[in-house]
Protein backbone atom coordinates (compact mmCIF):
# COMPACT_ATOMS: atom_id res chain seq x y z
CA UNK A 1 0.00 0.00 0.00
CA UNK A 2 1.53 3.28 -1.12
CA UNK A 3 0.70 5.36 1.95
CA UNK A 4 2.33 8.51 0.59
CA UNK A 5 0.08 8.37 -2.49
CA UNK A 6 -2.94 7.92 -0.18
CA UNK A 7 -1.92 11.00 1.83
CA UNK A 8 -1.39 13.06 -1.32
CA UNK A 9 -4.77 12.11 -2.83
CA UNK A 10 -6.58 12.41 0.49
CA UNK A 11 -5.52 16.07 0.71
CA UNK A 12 -7.44 16.65 -2.55
CA UNK A 13 -10.57 15.28 -0.82
CA UNK A 14 -10.11 17.07 2.50
CA UNK A 15 -12.40 16.37 5.44
CA UNK A 16 -14.34 19.40 6.79
CA UNK A 17 -13.46 20.19 10.42
CA UNK A 18 -15.63 18.81 13.18
CA UNK A 19 -17.75 16.52 10.99
CA UNK A 20 -18.61 13.24 12.77
CA UNK A 21 -20.48 10.57 10.81
CA UNK A 22 -21.95 7.14 11.54
CA UNK A 23 -22.31 4.34 8.96
CA UNK A 24 -25.83 2.93 9.42
CA UNK A 25 -28.31 0.71 7.57
CA UNK A 26 -28.46 3.30 4.78
CA UNK A 27 -24.68 3.83 4.73
CA UNK A 28 -23.71 7.51 5.03
CA UNK A 29 -26.23 10.23 4.11
CA UNK A 30 -26.09 14.01 4.35
CA UNK A 31 -25.93 17.22 2.30
CA UNK A 32 -24.01 16.42 -0.89
CA UNK A 33 -21.46 19.24 -0.47
CA UNK A 34 -20.03 17.58 2.69
CA UNK A 35 -19.47 14.15 1.16
CA UNK A 36 -16.42 14.37 -1.09
CA UNK A 37 -13.95 13.07 1.52
CA UNK A 38 -16.36 10.29 2.52
CA UNK A 39 -16.62 9.08 -1.08
CA UNK A 40 -12.84 8.98 -1.53
CA UNK A 41 -12.47 7.07 1.73
CA UNK A 42 -15.24 4.60 0.86
CA UNK A 43 -13.35 3.93 -2.38
CA UNK A 44 -10.32 3.05 -0.22
CA UNK A 45 -12.45 0.88 2.06
CA UNK A 46 -14.13 -0.95 -0.85
CA UNK A 47 -10.69 -1.81 -2.25
CA UNK A 48 -9.60 -3.20 1.15
CA UNK A 49 -12.85 -5.19 1.52
CA UNK A 50 -12.35 -6.58 -1.99
CA UNK A 51 -8.80 -7.66 -1.17
CA UNK A 52 -9.97 -9.27 2.07
CA UNK A 53 -12.89 -11.22 0.54
CA UNK A 54 -11.09 -11.88 -2.81
CA UNK A 55 -14.40 -10.77 -4.37
CA UNK A 56 -16.00 -7.90 -6.25
CA UNK A 57 -17.43 -5.24 -3.91
CA UNK A 58 -20.06 -2.64 -4.90
CA UNK A 59 -20.27 1.06 -4.06
CA UNK A 60 -23.61 2.81 -4.62
CA UNK A 61 -23.83 6.60 -4.65
CA UNK A 62 -27.39 7.49 -3.62
CA UNK A 63 -29.47 8.98 -0.81
CA UNK A 64 -32.57 6.96 -1.76
CA UNK A 65 -35.77 8.79 -0.69
CA UNK A 66 -33.94 11.83 0.77
CA UNK A 67 -34.27 15.29 -0.86
CA UNK A 68 -32.33 15.98 -4.09
CA UNK A 69 -29.69 18.15 -2.39
CA UNK A 70 -28.63 15.23 -0.15
CA UNK A 71 -26.47 12.33 -1.23
CA UNK A 72 -24.99 9.23 0.32
CA UNK A 73 -22.96 6.09 -0.18
CA UNK A 74 -23.28 2.45 0.77
CA UNK A 75 -21.09 -0.58 0.15
CA UNK A 76 -22.38 -3.89 -1.18
CA UNK A 77 -20.83 -7.15 0.04
CA UNK A 78 -19.98 -10.16 -2.22
CA UNK A 79 -23.41 -11.83 -2.42
CA UNK A 80 -25.25 -8.57 -2.92
CA UNK A 81 -25.90 -8.19 0.79
CA UNK A 82 -25.31 -5.21 3.05
CA UNK A 83 -21.87 -4.52 4.45
CA UNK A 84 -20.82 -6.79 7.35
CA UNK A 85 -21.27 -5.09 10.78
CA UNK A 86 -17.53 -5.18 11.62
CA UNK A 87 -16.84 -3.32 8.38
CA UNK A 88 -19.55 -0.76 9.18
CA UNK A 89 -17.34 0.12 12.17
CA UNK A 90 -14.27 0.37 9.89
CA UNK A 91 -16.29 2.67 7.58
CA UNK A 92 -17.21 4.96 10.49
CA UNK A 93 -13.59 5.02 11.72
CA UNK A 94 -12.19 5.83 8.29
CA UNK A 95 -14.81 8.52 7.50
CA UNK A 96 -14.06 10.31 10.78
CA UNK A 97 -10.24 10.05 10.70
CA UNK A 98 -8.31 13.33 10.65
CA UNK A 99 -5.99 13.80 7.65
CA UNK A 100 -2.83 13.17 9.68
CA UNK A 101 -4.28 9.85 10.99
CA UNK A 102 -5.32 8.42 7.61
CA UNK A 103 -2.25 6.20 7.21
CA UNK A 104 -2.47 4.68 10.68
CA UNK A 105 -6.25 4.09 10.43
CA UNK A 106 -5.85 2.30 7.08
CA UNK A 107 -3.06 0.13 8.49
CA UNK A 108 -5.14 -0.57 11.58
CA UNK A 109 -8.14 -1.73 9.49
CA UNK A 110 -5.86 -3.88 7.31
CA UNK A 111 -4.37 -5.57 10.38
CA UNK A 112 -7.66 -6.06 12.26
CA UNK A 113 -9.37 -7.53 9.19
CA UNK A 114 -6.29 -9.53 8.07
CA UNK A 115 -6.28 -7.92 4.62
CA UNK A 116 -3.68 -9.27 2.17
CA UNK A 117 -2.53 -6.00 0.63
CA UNK A 118 -0.90 -7.83 -2.30
CA UNK A 119 -4.28 -9.29 -3.32
CA UNK A 120 -6.04 -7.77 -6.37
CA UNK A 121 -9.10 -5.59 -5.77
CA UNK A 122 -12.15 -5.10 -8.00
CA UNK A 123 -14.93 -2.61 -7.26
CA UNK A 124 -18.12 -1.84 -9.23
CA UNK A 125 -19.80 1.54 -8.90
CA UNK A 126 -23.34 2.77 -9.56
CA UNK A 127 -25.05 6.09 -9.00
CA UNK A 128 -28.51 7.67 -9.00
CA UNK A 129 -29.66 10.73 -10.97
CA UNK A 130 -28.87 13.44 -8.38
CA UNK A 131 -26.89 16.37 -9.84
CA UNK A 132 -24.08 15.66 -7.34
CA UNK A 133 -23.77 11.91 -8.00
CA UNK A 134 -21.40 11.89 -10.98
CA UNK A 135 -18.70 13.99 -9.30
CA UNK A 136 -19.02 12.02 -6.06
CA UNK A 137 -18.69 8.68 -7.84
CA UNK A 138 -15.45 9.99 -9.39
CA UNK A 139 -14.17 10.54 -5.83
CA UNK A 140 -14.96 6.87 -5.08
CA UNK A 141 -12.94 5.86 -8.16
CA UNK A 142 -10.01 7.98 -6.94
CA UNK A 143 -10.05 6.01 -3.67
CA UNK A 144 -10.18 2.62 -5.39
CA UNK A 145 -7.37 3.37 -7.85
CA UNK A 146 -4.95 4.90 -5.32
CA UNK A 147 -4.86 1.47 -3.65
CA UNK A 148 -4.20 -0.17 -7.01
CA UNK A 149 -7.76 -1.47 -7.37
CA UNK A 150 -9.51 -2.13 -10.68
CA UNK A 151 -13.05 -0.85 -11.16
CA UNK A 152 -16.05 -0.90 -13.47
CA UNK A 153 -18.29 2.18 -13.45
CA UNK A 154 -21.84 1.16 -14.40
CA UNK A 155 -22.94 4.80 -14.32
CA UNK A 156 -26.67 5.27 -13.73
CA UNK A 157 -28.26 2.30 -11.95
CA UNK A 158 -30.99 1.66 -9.41
CA UNK A 159 -29.57 0.52 -6.06
CA UNK A 160 -30.99 -3.04 -6.47
CA UNK A 161 -29.39 -3.27 -9.94
CA UNK A 162 -25.96 -2.65 -8.40
CA UNK A 163 -26.64 -5.38 -5.80
CA UNK A 164 -27.58 -7.68 -8.71
CA UNK A 165 -24.33 -6.88 -10.59
CA UNK A 166 -22.21 -7.67 -7.52
CA UNK A 167 -24.05 -10.97 -6.94
CA UNK A 168 -23.67 -11.99 -10.61
CA UNK A 169 -19.95 -11.21 -10.69
CA UNK A 170 -19.25 -13.21 -7.54
CA UNK A 171 -21.20 -16.30 -8.69
CA UNK A 172 -19.45 -16.47 -12.09
CA UNK A 173 -22.65 -15.61 -13.93
CA UNK A 174 -24.68 -18.43 -12.33
CA UNK A 175 -27.13 -15.93 -10.86
CA UNK A 176 -27.33 -13.96 -14.12
CA UNK A 177 -25.31 -11.83 -16.54
CA UNK A 178 -23.65 -8.84 -14.87
CA UNK A 179 -24.93 -6.33 -17.44
CA UNK A 180 -27.98 -4.09 -17.51
CA UNK A 181 -29.31 -6.14 -20.45
CA UNK A 182 -28.71 -9.31 -18.44
CA UNK A 183 -30.85 -7.87 -15.63
CA UNK A 184 -33.66 -6.82 -18.00
CA UNK A 185 -33.67 -10.15 -19.80
CA UNK A 186 -33.60 -12.32 -16.67
CA UNK A 187 -36.53 -10.54 -14.99
CA UNK A 188 -38.58 -10.05 -18.17
CA UNK A 189 -38.24 -13.67 -19.30
CA UNK A 190 -39.45 -14.91 -15.90
CA UNK A 191 -42.34 -12.42 -15.94
CA UNK A 192 -43.45 -13.33 -19.46
CA UNK A 193 -43.25 -17.07 -18.66
CA UNK A 194 -45.20 -16.63 -15.43
CA UNK A 195 -48.00 -14.52 -16.95
CA UNK A 196 -48.46 -17.03 -19.81
CA UNK A 197 -50.41 -19.10 -17.28
CA UNK A 198 -52.89 -16.26 -16.67
CA UNK A 199 -56.37 -16.86 -18.04
CA UNK A 200 -56.73 -13.76 -20.15
CA UNK A 201 -60.19 -13.02 -21.44
CA UNK A 202 -58.70 -11.12 -24.37
CA UNK A 203 -60.22 -7.78 -23.39
CA UNK A 204 -58.28 -7.70 -20.09
CA UNK A 205 -56.19 -4.52 -20.18
CA UNK A 206 -53.11 -5.04 -18.05
CA UNK A 207 -52.00 -1.49 -17.47
CA UNK A 208 -50.35 0.18 -14.51
CA UNK A 209 -49.54 3.78 -13.63
CA UNK A 210 -46.09 4.18 -12.08
CA UNK A 211 -44.83 7.22 -10.14
CA UNK A 212 -41.02 7.09 -10.49
CA UNK A 213 -40.25 9.79 -7.87
CA UNK A 214 -38.39 11.80 -10.57
CA UNK A 215 -35.57 9.32 -10.04
CA UNK A 216 -33.48 6.58 -11.63
CA UNK A 217 -36.45 4.16 -11.69
CA UNK A 218 -37.95 6.11 -14.61
CA UNK A 219 -34.84 5.77 -16.79
CA UNK A 220 -34.47 2.06 -16.12
CA UNK A 221 -38.15 1.17 -16.45
CA UNK A 222 -38.28 3.05 -19.76
CA UNK A 223 -35.27 1.06 -21.03
CA UNK A 224 -36.85 -2.18 -19.87
CA UNK A 225 -40.53 -1.85 -20.77
CA UNK A 226 -40.25 -3.10 -24.37
CA UNK A 227 -39.17 -6.51 -23.01
CA UNK A 228 -42.63 -7.11 -21.49
CA UNK A 229 -44.90 -4.56 -23.20
CA UNK A 230 -47.20 -7.31 -24.62
CA UNK A 231 -47.99 -8.53 -21.10
CA UNK A 232 -48.08 -5.23 -19.21
CA UNK A 233 -48.39 -1.62 -20.25
CA UNK A 234 -46.73 0.83 -17.85
CA UNK A 235 -47.50 4.55 -17.87
CA UNK A 236 -44.72 6.56 -16.21
CA UNK A 237 -45.30 9.71 -14.12
CA UNK A 238 -42.75 11.93 -12.35
CA UNK A 239 -40.16 10.62 -14.77
CA UNK A 240 -37.54 13.27 -14.01
CA UNK A 241 -38.20 15.47 -17.04
CA UNK A 242 -39.80 18.24 -14.94
CA UNK A 243 -39.98 17.78 -11.17
CA UNK A 244 -37.40 17.43 -8.40
CA UNK A 245 -36.31 14.06 -7.07
CA UNK A 246 -38.63 12.78 -4.28
CA UNK A 247 -40.41 16.17 -4.06
CA UNK A 248 -44.14 15.61 -3.38
CA UNK A 249 -43.84 12.19 -5.02
CA UNK A 250 -42.34 8.74 -4.53
CA UNK A 251 -43.15 5.80 -2.24
CA UNK A 252 -42.06 7.53 0.95
CA UNK A 253 -44.22 10.60 0.29
CA UNK A 254 -47.30 8.49 -0.59
CA UNK A 255 -46.90 6.23 2.46
CA UNK A 256 -46.29 9.00 4.99
CA UNK A 257 -48.89 11.47 3.63
CA UNK A 258 -51.47 8.81 2.69
CA UNK A 259 -52.25 10.58 -0.56
CA UNK A 260 -51.32 10.27 -4.26
CA UNK A 261 -48.19 11.93 -5.62
CA UNK A 262 -48.36 15.23 -7.44
CA UNK A 263 -48.52 14.97 -11.20
CA UNK A 264 -50.49 11.72 -11.46
CA UNK A 265 -54.04 11.65 -12.84
CA UNK A 266 -55.97 8.87 -11.10
CA UNK A 267 -59.32 7.51 -12.28
CA UNK A 268 -61.35 5.43 -9.83
CA UNK A 269 -60.16 1.84 -9.26
CA UNK A 270 -57.04 2.22 -11.44
CA UNK A 271 -53.96 0.37 -10.21
CA UNK A 272 -51.14 2.78 -9.38
CA UNK A 273 -47.78 2.37 -7.68
CA UNK A 274 -44.85 4.52 -6.55
CA UNK A 275 -41.12 3.78 -6.44
CA UNK A 276 -38.75 5.69 -4.18
CA UNK A 277 -35.76 7.71 -5.46
CA UNK A 278 -33.40 4.76 -5.99
CA UNK A 279 -36.14 2.20 -6.82
CA UNK A 280 -35.73 -0.16 -3.87
CA UNK A 281 -39.20 0.48 -2.37
CA UNK A 282 -42.68 0.17 -3.83
CA UNK A 283 -46.21 0.87 -2.60
CA UNK A 284 -49.51 0.46 -4.48
CA UNK A 285 -52.69 2.54 -4.16
CA UNK A 286 -56.00 3.46 -5.84
CA UNK A 287 -59.01 5.75 -5.54
CA UNK A 288 -62.33 4.00 -4.93
CA UNK A 289 -65.58 5.01 -6.65
CA UNK A 290 -66.26 7.55 -3.88
CA UNK A 291 -62.87 9.18 -4.41
CA UNK A 292 -61.32 7.78 -1.21
CA UNK A 293 -57.61 7.04 -1.33
CA UNK A 294 -56.49 3.49 -0.44
CA UNK A 295 -52.83 2.65 0.26
CA UNK A 296 -51.54 -0.90 -0.22
CA UNK A 297 -48.28 -1.02 1.70
CA UNK A 298 -45.51 -3.56 2.29
CA UNK A 299 -47.66 -5.61 4.70
CA UNK A 300 -50.30 -6.26 2.02
CA UNK A 301 -47.60 -6.92 -0.59
CA UNK A 302 -46.05 -9.58 1.69
CA UNK A 303 -49.51 -11.08 2.27
CA UNK A 304 -50.31 -11.34 -1.44
CA UNK A 305 -46.93 -12.89 -2.28
CA UNK A 306 -46.73 -15.34 0.63
CA UNK A 307 -50.34 -16.52 0.07
CA UNK A 308 -49.52 -17.20 -3.60
CA UNK A 309 -46.32 -19.09 -2.73
CA UNK A 310 -48.15 -21.16 -0.09
CA UNK A 311 -50.82 -22.15 -2.66
CA UNK A 312 -48.15 -23.26 -5.16
CA UNK A 313 -46.36 -25.33 -2.49
CA UNK A 314 -49.66 -27.02 -1.56
CA UNK A 315 -50.27 -27.74 -5.26
CA UNK A 316 -46.94 -29.53 -5.71
CA UNK A 317 -47.25 -31.27 -2.33
CA UNK A 318 -43.88 -30.01 -1.08
CA UNK A 319 -43.36 -29.25 2.58
CA UNK A 320 -40.76 -26.49 2.17
CA UNK A 321 -40.99 -24.17 5.15
CA UNK A 322 -42.13 -20.65 4.36
CA UNK A 323 -41.90 -17.76 6.84
CA UNK A 324 -42.94 -14.12 6.75
CA UNK A 325 -40.70 -11.67 8.61
CA UNK A 326 -42.14 -8.38 9.86
CA UNK A 327 -41.17 -5.59 12.25
CA UNK A 328 -43.22 -4.18 15.13
CA UNK A 329 -44.57 -1.59 12.65
CA UNK A 330 -46.48 -4.24 10.66
CA UNK A 331 -50.23 -3.71 11.02
CA UNK A 332 -51.78 -6.14 13.51
CA UNK A 333 -54.44 -7.13 10.95
CA UNK A 334 -51.78 -8.37 8.52
CA UNK A 335 -50.13 -10.51 11.21
CA UNK A 336 -53.51 -11.94 12.24
CA UNK A 337 -54.53 -12.70 8.62
CA UNK A 338 -51.25 -14.46 7.80
CA UNK A 339 -51.28 -16.56 10.97
CA UNK A 340 -54.97 -17.39 11.26
CA UNK A 341 -56.30 -17.41 7.68
CA UNK A 342 -53.28 -18.33 5.56
CA UNK A 343 -51.63 -20.45 8.31
CA UNK A 344 -48.25 -18.95 7.43
CA UNK A 345 -45.75 -18.53 10.29
CA UNK A 346 -44.89 -14.89 11.07
CA UNK A 347 -41.75 -13.69 12.85
CA UNK A 348 -40.91 -10.25 14.19
CA UNK A 349 -37.44 -8.66 14.15
CA UNK A 350 -35.96 -5.31 15.07
CA UNK A 351 -36.53 -2.47 12.59
CA UNK A 352 -34.02 -2.31 9.73
CA UNK A 353 -33.59 -4.28 6.52
CA UNK A 354 -30.50 -6.14 7.70
CA UNK A 355 -32.45 -7.73 10.59
CA UNK A 356 -35.31 -8.79 8.29
CA UNK A 357 -32.95 -10.13 5.62
CA UNK A 358 -30.96 -12.11 8.18
CA UNK A 359 -34.08 -13.74 9.68
CA UNK A 360 -35.54 -14.52 6.23
CA UNK A 361 -32.41 -16.55 5.43
CA UNK A 362 -33.43 -19.08 8.10
CA UNK A 363 -36.30 -20.45 5.96
CA UNK A 364 -36.55 -22.48 2.75
CA UNK A 365 -38.58 -19.50 1.51
CA UNK A 366 -38.34 -16.27 3.51
CA UNK A 367 -40.66 -13.36 2.67
CA UNK A 368 -39.88 -9.95 4.15
CA UNK A 369 -41.34 -6.52 3.52
CA UNK A 370 -41.22 -3.46 5.70
CA UNK A 371 -44.48 -1.49 5.80
CA UNK A 372 -42.68 1.20 3.73
CA UNK A 373 -42.55 -1.19 0.74
CA UNK A 374 -38.94 -2.36 0.95
CA UNK A 375 -38.58 -6.11 0.69
CA UNK A 376 -38.07 -9.28 -1.32
CA UNK A 377 -38.30 -13.09 -1.13
CA UNK A 378 -35.27 -15.27 -0.42
CA UNK A 379 -35.08 -18.90 -1.53
CA UNK A 380 -32.50 -21.15 0.13
CA UNK A 381 -30.10 -22.95 -2.23
CA UNK A 382 -31.69 -26.30 -1.23
CA UNK A 383 -35.24 -25.01 -1.90
CA UNK A 384 -34.23 -23.57 -5.28
CA UNK A 385 -32.56 -26.88 -6.28
CA UNK A 386 -35.63 -28.89 -5.19
CA UNK A 387 -38.08 -26.62 -7.07
CA UNK A 388 -36.00 -26.74 -10.28
CA UNK A 389 -35.87 -30.55 -10.08
CA UNK A 390 -39.63 -30.79 -9.53
CA UNK A 391 -40.28 -28.54 -12.55
CA UNK A 392 -38.62 -31.26 -14.67
CA UNK A 393 -40.02 -34.36 -12.91
CA UNK A 394 -43.67 -33.63 -12.06
CA UNK A 395 -46.60 -33.92 -14.44
CA UNK A 396 -49.64 -31.86 -15.40
CA UNK A 397 -50.95 -29.37 -12.79
CA UNK A 398 -48.16 -30.12 -10.32
CA UNK A 399 -45.52 -29.50 -12.95
CA UNK A 400 -47.19 -26.23 -13.89
CA UNK A 401 -47.08 -25.09 -10.25
CA UNK A 402 -43.39 -26.04 -9.95
CA UNK A 403 -42.59 -24.16 -13.18
CA UNK A 404 -44.40 -21.10 -11.81
CA UNK A 405 -42.34 -21.30 -8.61
CA UNK A 406 -39.20 -21.54 -10.75
CA UNK A 407 -40.21 -18.33 -12.56
CA UNK A 408 -40.87 -16.60 -9.23
CA UNK A 409 -37.32 -17.52 -8.12
CA UNK A 410 -35.91 -15.90 -11.28
CA UNK A 411 -38.18 -12.88 -11.01
CA UNK A 412 -37.17 -11.86 -7.49
CA UNK A 413 -33.94 -9.91 -7.04
CA UNK A 414 -32.71 -12.01 -4.12
CA UNK A 415 -29.79 -9.68 -3.51
CA UNK A 416 -31.98 -6.78 -2.38
CA UNK A 417 -35.45 -5.27 -2.22
CA UNK A 418 -36.15 -4.12 -5.79
CA UNK A 419 -39.16 -2.02 -6.82
CA UNK A 420 -39.04 -3.14 -10.48
CA UNK A 421 -38.77 -6.83 -9.61
CA UNK A 422 -41.45 -6.58 -6.88
CA UNK A 423 -43.78 -4.73 -9.29
CA UNK A 424 -43.48 -7.51 -11.90
CA UNK A 425 -44.14 -10.23 -9.28
CA UNK A 426 -47.22 -8.38 -7.99
CA UNK A 427 -48.56 -7.80 -11.50
CA UNK A 428 -48.04 -11.47 -12.41
CA UNK A 429 -49.84 -12.69 -9.25
CA UNK A 430 -52.80 -10.31 -9.76
CA UNK A 431 -53.12 -11.52 -13.38
CA UNK A 432 -52.82 -15.20 -12.44
CA UNK A 433 -55.37 -14.97 -9.64
CA UNK A 434 -57.66 -12.64 -11.61
CA UNK A 435 -57.64 -10.15 -8.72
CA UNK A 436 -58.52 -6.48 -9.03
CA UNK A 437 -56.67 -3.96 -6.88
CA UNK A 438 -59.81 -3.60 -4.70
CA UNK A 439 -60.04 -7.38 -4.14
CA UNK A 440 -56.38 -7.45 -3.12
CA UNK A 441 -56.98 -4.55 -0.73
CA UNK A 442 -59.99 -6.35 0.76
CA UNK A 443 -57.96 -9.40 1.94
CA UNK A 444 -58.03 -7.74 5.36
CA UNK A 445 -58.74 -4.28 6.80
CA UNK A 446 -55.87 -2.43 8.43
CA UNK A 447 -56.32 -1.44 12.05
CA UNK A 448 -56.25 2.36 12.41
CA UNK A 449 -52.86 3.51 13.71
CA UNK A 450 -50.89 6.61 14.59
CA UNK A 451 -47.17 7.32 14.78
CA UNK A 452 -45.76 10.21 16.84
CA UNK A 453 -42.31 11.48 17.86
CA UNK A 454 -41.22 12.75 21.28
CA UNK A 455 -38.06 14.86 21.72
CA UNK A 456 -35.87 13.67 24.60
CA UNK A 457 -32.58 14.85 26.15
CA UNK A 458 -30.91 11.46 25.62
CA UNK A 459 -32.41 8.70 23.48
CA UNK A 460 -30.10 6.14 25.11
CA UNK A 461 -32.25 6.25 28.26
CA UNK A 462 -34.70 4.03 26.38
CA UNK A 463 -33.77 0.41 25.73
CA UNK A 464 -36.07 -2.27 24.31
CA UNK A 465 -36.42 -6.04 23.97
CA UNK A 466 -38.71 -8.53 22.14
CA UNK A 467 -37.96 -7.06 18.69
CA UNK A 468 -38.47 -3.52 20.05
CA UNK A 469 -42.01 -4.28 21.24
CA UNK A 470 -41.22 -3.96 24.99
CA UNK A 471 -39.38 -1.12 26.77
CA UNK A 472 -36.82 -2.31 29.36
CA UNK A 473 -35.72 1.14 30.57
CA UNK A 474 -36.54 3.65 31.95
CA UNK A 475 -38.24 1.84 34.86
CA UNK A 476 -42.02 2.08 34.88
CA UNK A 477 -42.43 3.01 31.20
CA UNK A 478 -43.54 -0.43 29.96
CA UNK A 479 -45.96 -0.78 32.89
CA UNK A 480 -47.44 2.62 32.01
CA UNK A 481 -47.84 1.56 28.33
CA UNK A 482 -49.48 -1.74 29.40
CA UNK A 483 -52.02 0.12 31.53
CA UNK A 484 -52.86 2.54 28.70
CA UNK A 485 -53.26 -0.26 26.14
CA UNK A 486 -55.83 -2.01 28.38
CA UNK A 487 -58.20 0.96 27.93
CA UNK A 488 -58.73 0.35 24.19
CA UNK A 489 -60.02 -2.50 22.01
CA UNK A 490 -57.73 -4.44 19.61
CA UNK A 491 -54.95 -2.15 20.74
CA UNK A 492 -51.19 -2.29 21.09
CA UNK A 493 -48.44 0.32 21.42
CA UNK A 494 -44.67 0.39 21.55
CA UNK A 495 -41.86 2.96 21.74
CA UNK A 496 -38.35 2.83 20.33
CA UNK A 497 -35.45 5.30 20.24
CA UNK A 498 -34.41 6.74 16.86
CA UNK A 499 -31.12 5.41 15.55
CA UNK A 500 -29.86 8.86 14.56
CA UNK A 501 -31.39 11.64 16.68
CA UNK A 502 -32.64 12.30 20.22
CA UNK A 503 -36.24 11.41 19.61
CA UNK A 504 -38.42 8.49 20.64
CA UNK A 505 -40.83 7.02 18.09
CA UNK A 506 -44.30 6.06 19.33
CA UNK A 507 -46.60 3.62 17.51
CA UNK A 508 -50.19 2.86 18.50
CA UNK A 509 -53.06 0.99 16.89
CA UNK A 510 -56.63 0.33 18.00
CA UNK A 511 -60.13 -0.46 16.71
CA UNK A 512 -60.85 3.15 15.66
CA UNK A 513 -58.76 6.09 14.48
CA UNK A 514 -59.96 8.12 17.44
CA UNK A 515 -58.74 5.43 19.87
CA UNK A 516 -55.41 5.00 18.03
CA UNK A 517 -54.82 8.79 18.16
CA UNK A 518 -55.76 8.96 21.82
CA UNK A 519 -53.53 5.98 22.77
CA UNK A 520 -50.56 7.40 20.82
CA UNK A 521 -50.97 10.75 22.60
CA UNK A 522 -51.20 9.14 26.07
CA UNK A 523 -48.12 6.97 25.42
CA UNK A 524 -46.24 10.09 24.20
CA UNK A 525 -47.04 11.85 27.49
CA UNK A 526 -45.75 8.81 29.41
CA UNK A 527 -42.51 8.89 27.38
CA UNK A 528 -42.15 12.64 27.93
CA UNK A 529 -42.59 12.29 31.70
CA UNK A 530 -40.56 9.11 32.30
CA UNK A 531 -37.83 9.35 29.66
CA UNK A 532 -36.65 12.95 29.94
CA UNK A 533 -38.77 14.77 27.38
CA UNK A 534 -37.57 18.22 26.29
CA UNK A 535 -39.43 21.23 24.92
CA UNK A 536 -43.21 21.34 24.96
CA UNK A 537 -45.16 18.44 26.38
CA UNK A 538 -47.14 16.44 23.74
CA UNK A 539 -50.56 17.88 22.93
CA UNK A 540 -53.64 15.86 21.93
CA UNK A 541 -54.57 15.95 18.25
CA UNK A 542 -51.01 16.53 16.98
Amino acid sequence: MDLDAVTKHSALHAKPNGLILQYGTAGFRMKAEHLDHVMFRMGLLAALRSKQTKSTIGVMVTASHNPEEDNGVKLVDPLGEMLAPSWEEHATCLANAEEEDMQSVLMDISEKAAVDLQQDAFVVIGRDTRPSSQKLSQSVIDGVTVLGGQFHDYGLLTTPQLHYMVYCRNTNGQYGKATIEGYYQKLSKAFVELTKQAFCTGDEDRSLKVDCANGIGALKLREMEHYFSQELSVQLFNDGTKGKLNHLCGADFVKSHQKPPQGMEMKSNERCCSFDGDADRIVYYYHDADGHFHLIDGDKIATLISSFLKELLLEIGESLNIGVVQTAYANGSSTRYLKEVMKVPVYCTKTGVKHLHHKAQEFDIGVYFEANGHGTVLFSKAAEKKIRELAKELEDKKRKAAEMLENVIDLFNQAAGDAISDMLVIEAILALKGLTVQQWDALYTDLPNRQLKVKVADRQLISTTDAERQAVTPPGLQEAINDLVKKYKLSRAFVRPSGTEDIVRVYAEADSQESADSLAYEVSVAVFQLAGGVGESPKPGL
